[in-house]
């Protein structure tokens, strides 16, 4: 039976690629989604990946994730530092969730350095651009025996 992980992606990300290279990069959420889709195919995972800007529908998707995937790599964007509903979904689910980054949020300004959803994610992977999300695939083979 093939493992399903969800790659879930908050606010902004579908604009990487054209917002602020010199922090995020110059690859674009499609080219990341590939790569993801790849990696996974070699894990054993089959990829369930979305992205929204709007922190309810995400909330909806990790608890979908809790009844459907083996676990979770997030990008909250800008919601892993704000966002208690998102806190409290990944801590309601029983599966593991890895909280990741494209930029280093702990060299950036202050009120970045704190992410309300790191105490309930398994790990957190930050400042390894696009190569955080092959990092977070990498974390939950390992957690889930892949």
């Amino acid at each position: 039976m093939v493992s399903t992980v969800y790659v879930l992606n908050g606010p902004n990300l579908n604009a990487l690629g054209k917002r602020e290279p010199g922090i995020y990069g110059g690859k674009t959420l499609d080219a990341i989604e590939a790569d993801c889709h790849n990696l996974g195919e070699t894990l054993g995972f089959k990829i369930d990946f979305r992205q929204s800007n709007h922190e309810g529908v995400l909330v909806d998707w990790l608890q979908e994730a809790g009844d459907k995937a083996n676990g979770v790599a997030l990008n909250p964007g800008a919601y892993g530092h704000t966002s208690i509903a998102l806190h409290d979904a990944i801590r309601s689910i029983d599966i593991p969730v890895v909280e990741l980054h494209l930029s280093n949020i702990h060299a950036r300004e202050a009120f970045r350095h704190v992410s309300m959803t790191a105490p309930v994610s398994k790990g957190v992977i930050c400042g390894f651009g696009p190569g955080s999300y092959m990092l977070a695939l990498r974390a939950l083979a390992d957690m889930t025996g892949k």
